[in-house]
């Protein structure tokens, strides 16, 4: 998994699975798009105006729950 903020473009990219080709995207709600591979599956999460959805675009936090 990888994340990455763009504070050009003010978007924030939640890449699920790496290399997967997405062959349909969807805009779930406004400014949210779902990026989904040839199976359906979602491999893909943008925020559009993400310092406006998010609490702090530039940082992130990483918890494991045992």
């Amino acid at each position: 998994m990888k994340v990455t903020y763009d504070p050009q473009t003010d978007s924030l990219s939640i890449i699920l699975k790496e290399g997967c080709q997405v062959t349909e995207s969807e805009e779930d709600k406004p400014g949210v798009i779902l990026d989904y591979d040839e199976q359906g599956r979602l491999v893909a999460i943008e925020i559009l105006d993400a310092s406006k959805q998010v609490s702090d675009a530039r940082r992130i936090e990483y918890q494991l729950m045992t």
